[in-house]
């Protein structure tokens, strides 16, 4: 944690300030905040070391002090992105901090260290300052949550938990509330990686929206950059702001007005007010043109020239209104939030799997490999035939993607199946493809499947019964690389880059160990040095 005085990043008025800043330092005071990874699910990221860390400022008026304010600051600064989990965690500490400053913080502190390190799919209780927090920590292999989810047994725990329902995804209904007649066109824009302006009346708003947004493309990675809370003072600012190149993919959360006016080539922007209510339901931003957007005194909207490709789900919209209506808790109206577009990315994302009979091949012939639980079928097709990958011989090459070939597909296994929502889906699928988004999809998807062709090619010589005779009509040379190659394989799978059973690295030992045998006795000293 940092504590300490940071007055550009507050605002007059007593109070605290919650807002995300990104910061270039990254610190961890205990296990929990250094086991980033391990499978657990988490929110996207771009590659870089910056992070948007939780905080509390407070600025009160105070005649004895030199400013004529009392200003401290309060972040939370952790590798791992469990947002919803740390903003809980600084309501609690930050008003005590506030009062009682460095022996506070220091209690604090030791409790946390006392925390153990979030495994991926645990259950934790957290003690802090007299409250226990209870969490989940997601895992890649949780099915998602259409609820929020039950309280486990806590009979031996006093005082009683507080549950939070998740320790990364943000209330999308609260952060939404201002654009929910607008999220299918925002879902797409986030989809396609356009790049977006945020323009809020407060760093806490502008930072949740941007989270919110990136957010609802999940299963889908958000593989574009982000910036919960962007100044003037960012080293971005002037490649951001020149005209001289096209605008890059980025969302940015911003609050100076000032952006108005230098991002005004930006495509879209999407500026919101204080939450205002209209009826039942909060009052919606409206969907303007990029010319109706002046410097000064731009009212709430969103600022764009892009027509949806999808209609709207009115549906969604009268069950929002009606729990509402009806008091529904938030946390069920951000799960139909979420629910809604979850469905909605797994449609566009299952006609990627290939139409027809799984397990058949593209032209009907044989069985075709399954590369992965879940893996897309369209995919899948591109996959060798099984009975293709022989032992001896390097395995055959995974096809291309061909994107007409899967735009053809789309009238027999198109997201029609799966989705109610008309519209322009082929014209979705054809701007999807020059997206940041295909292009990191369709790698790490053709990354898993060569992992899974190495791993049937590994299965297929540990299955082979007869490596005396091939080796017997094979020149030193092939019997050596043979070896290389296996040991490579190994070091592959050991390295859990190879989905293989322990019984097949085993065999696949026990074969290096045969080959090595059957070799000169100077070899077995270049191949097995001791």
């Amino acid at each position: 944690m940092l504590a300490g005085e940071v007055p550009a990043l507050t605002r007059a008025g007593g109070g605290c300030l919650p807002f995300q800043a990104a910061l270039e330092t990254l610190s961890s005071a205990s296990a929990f905040g250094s086991v980033a990874g391990r499978g657990a699910l988490g929110m996207p990221r771009t590659g870089t070391t910056t992070v948007g860390p939780p905080c509390r400022c407070k600025q009160v008026k105070d005649s004895s002090v030199k400013r004529g304010y009392f200003q401290k600051s309060l972040v939370l600064v952790s590798r791992l992105p469990f947002v919803r989990l740390f903003q809980a965690l600084l309501s609690l500490i930050a008003p005590e901090y506030f009062d009682k400053l460095a022996p506070c913080l220091e209690a604090v502190c030791n409790e946390i260290d006392q925390w153990p390190a979030p495994m991926p799919g645990q259950t934790l209780n957290l003690p802090v300052m007299g409250v226990v927090l209870q969490v989940h920590v997601p895992s890649r292999v949780d099915k998602p949550e259409y609820s929020p989810p039950k309280q486990c047994s806590h009979e031996n725990l006093l005082p009683a938990p507080v549950v939070l329902t998740s320790v990364h995804e943000l209330d999308l209904f609260r952060c939404f509330q201002p654009v929910l007649t607008h999220v299918q066109t925002l879902w797409e824009l986030m989809l396609l990686g356009e790049p977006l302006v945020v323009l809020a009346p407060s760093p806490a708003m502008s930072s949740e929206i941007v989270l919110a947004l990136i957010s609802c493309l999940q299963p889908l990675k958000f593989c574009c950059d982000y910036r919960p809370y962007f100044t003037i003072h960012d080293s971005e600012f002037k490649e951001f702001t020149t005209r001289t190149q096209a605008p890059p993919n980025v969302v940015l959360g911003v609050t100076n007005p000032f952006f108005i006016k230098t991002l005004q080539h930006w495509p879209h922007i999407l500026r919101v007010g204080e939450p205002k209510m209209s009826g039942d339901l909060p009052k919606q931003v409206k969907l303007k043109k990029p010319s109706r957007l002046k410097t000064l005194d731009t009212k709430p909207g969103l600022y764009t020239a892009y027509s949806a490709h999808l209609h709207r789900d009115k549906a969604l919209l009268k069950r929002l209104l009606k729990g509402l209506q009806k008091k529904r808790p938030w946390d069920t109206q951000t799960a139909l939030l979420r629910r809604h577009l979850l469905e909605l990315t797994q449609s566009f994302i299952i006609p990627l799997v290939r139409p027809g009979r799984e397990g058949e091949g593209a032209e009907g012939h044989g069985p075709r490999l399954t590369p992965l639980p879940h893996q897309e079928h369209y995919m899948a097709s591109l996959m060798p035939l099984q009975k293709n990958i022989t032992p001896w011989k390097t395995p055959p090459q995974i096809r291309p993607f061909r994107q007409d070939d899967f735009l053809r597909s789309l009238e027999h296994a198109g997201p029609q199946l799966t989705c109610i929502l008309k519209g322009d889906w082929l014209g979705l699928y054809r701007r999807f493809f020059k997206s940041p988004h295909f292009d990191g999809w369709y790698r790490q998807r053709h990354k898993e499947m060569a992992q899974k062709l190495e791993a049937l090619h590994l299965e297929a010589i540990c299955e082979a019964q007869n490596i005396e005779t091939w080796m017997k009509d094979k020149s030193e040379v092939e019997v050596v690389d043979l070896v290389l190659k296996l040991r490579e394989k190994l070091v592959q799978a050991q390295g859990h880059q190879l989905p293989v059973k322990e019984a097949t690295l085993q065999r696949a030992q026990l074969y290096i160990e045969t080959v090595i045998g059957s070799l000169p006795k100077d070899l077995q000293a270049v191949l097995c040095p001791s």
